[in-house]
């Protein structure tokens, strides 16, 4: 699943399939302003660290041919429009750091249809890269399942949440690519289902085994030892190793370390944050309480009562047994290993 992120050069617009109605409905969301692709990553029509990522870069090119609309002010309008968009989520790092390569590529470049040209070719780049990380990903987390093994997810770390393949979906799609025999259950990743709704579409459609679990069976599940891994994606990850990812993550990895489960993350280096020294400084999303007081249209919890809907949590390093990159699977001591692997991938 390759095409659920797609830019029509012609008509400078971005095609995104609608992740809000899936897995019942497949429908396109289209994207014409930087508006429209601001409002796609708040109301999670995309969603996942690297798809957002790769949807920022070509929402840029869009912001190009908006802020062009200003005329000899096109300047200052573009730089407003970076800085919204660069701001429309505040967990997930890929955003910023694709705005910020963008910004860097356009350095030099004076003329209008030059920079549309450069800034077009590099979100093609990150977006081609991103799924070619993917399927390193696969091959180096791939090593670390087990012909037999069941592997319990957290929220979609799959090809919807990146350009393609995914990332904890990749290192299932490894091991299978492999020879491998791997089951899945899909934690249904309350509020907003993503272990239900795209997760079990994803592998359904793949044809790997998926099993949808409550949120609150994890314990259970582990202790009759039906799981043998568990393997998720993540937002942010800081200096330190500690993750950031949806909401129950850290529960998760709990319950395995308390169970003896190997625990596994898997993120391309776009996801690392090395200016944050620890998992506390990372500023969590606070979404809207309509999703945990509705489902659907239907509301379920009574009129006037507040809910907490924070989207994600942030793992502890120490939960961590092994974090899957592009370059490798980094190991404990994290701080040491990200330094070297990450650091000297980012030094000039």
């Amino acid at each position: 699943m390759e095409d659920h992120i797609r830019f029509d050069a012609e008509a400078c617009a971005l095609l995104l399939l609608d992740q809000r109605k899936l897995p019942l409905v497949e429908e396109t969301f289209t994207c014409r302003t930087v508006e429209d692709v601001i409002y796609a990553l708040q109301t999670m029509v995309v969603r996942g660290a690297p798809a957002i990522g790769v949807t920022a870069a070509y929402g840029c090119r869009i912001a190009l041919k908006q802020a062009l609309a200003a005329g000899a002010y096109w300047t200052n309008e573009l730089g407003r429009l970076l800085g919204l968009l660069a701001q429309a989520r505040p967990t997930a790092v890929n955003l910023a750091w694709a705005v910020n390569e963008m910004r860097g590529a356009a350095s030099g470049v004076a003329d209008p249809r030059e920079l549309g040209d450069v800034w077009l070719a590099l979100a093609r780049k990150i977006h081609a890269d991103d799924i070619a990380m993917n399927r390193a990903m696969g091959r180096f987390g791939g090593e670390l399942l087990a012909d037999g093994d069941t592997v319990m997810t957290h929220c979609n770390a799959g090809a919807l949440a990146t350009a393609g393949y995914g990332t904890a979906l990749g290192v299932i799609r490894g091991a299978v690519d492999m020879g491998k025999r791997i089951s899945v259950i899909a934690n249904e990743t309350r509020p907003f289902l993503q272990g239900a709704r795209l997760t079990a579409y994803e592998l359904h459609k793949d044809g790997i085994p998926v099993t949808v679990a409550c949120d609150n069976a994890c314990s259970l599940l582990m202790k009759r030892g039906l799981v043998q891994k568990v393997v998720v994606g993540a937002d942010r990850i800081v200096a330190n190793g500690d993750v950031a990812n949806k909401i129950g993550t850290s529960g998760v990895a709990i319950l395995a370390r308390h169970y003896g489960i190997p625990f596994y993350v898997a993120a391309p280096s776009s996801t690392f944050d090395l200016a944050t020294p620890e998992g506390s400084l990372i500023p969590i999303e606070d979404r809207t309480p309509l999703e945990v007081t509705h489902v659907g249209a239907t509301q379920i919890t009574p009129d006037g009562v507040p809910v907490f809907n924070y989207a994600f949590d942030v793992t502890d390093h120490s939960l961590i047994t092994g974090i899957i990159t592009e370059r490798g699977v980094l190991s404990p001591p994290y701080t040491s290993s990200i330094a070297e692997i990450i650091g000297q991938e980012r030094r000039p």
